[in-house]
């Protein structure tokens, strides 16, 4: 799962840097959980093709963050903002309740939240 999520965040941050057959291989590999063989049967090429674009293109992705590192400060980032939303959820109370639920409400989709979660 963690592997699943990396590559995610990889291809979120350089999958526009990606050629086009890469692009929709991994995007049918990881968002629509296609096998190989349903990919290269949806894009006309062979299981091995599907496989080899997909390693290059991780391969590519990598290579992108390991010189810009975004992945890691995105990571780091998003930690941290659980961080301070766990220590603003300590701080309420019957006074507060409205403006620290307000404050979270703010913090919720910067941490991909669509809606509050105590």
């Amino acid at each position: 799962m963690e592997q699943f999520l990396y590559l995610s965040d990889l291809y979120d941050f350089y999958g526009a840097l990606l050629t086009e057959k890469q692009q929709q291989c991994l995007h049918l590999h990881l968002y629509d959980d296609f096998s190989l063989s349903e990919i290269g049967e949806e894009l006309g090429i062979s299981r091995q093709a599907v496989y080899d674009n997909i390693h290059r293109a991780e391969k590519a992705m990598k290579s992108y963050d390991k010189k810009l590192g975004l992945v890691a400060r995105y990571q780091r980032e998003r930690d941290e903002l659980q961080a301070i939303d766990r220590s603003i959820a300590g701080l309420r109370t019957a006074e507060n309740g409205a403006a620290v639920d307000n404050i979270r409400a703010q913090l919720a989709p910067l941490l991909g939240r669509t809606k509050e979660v105590e």
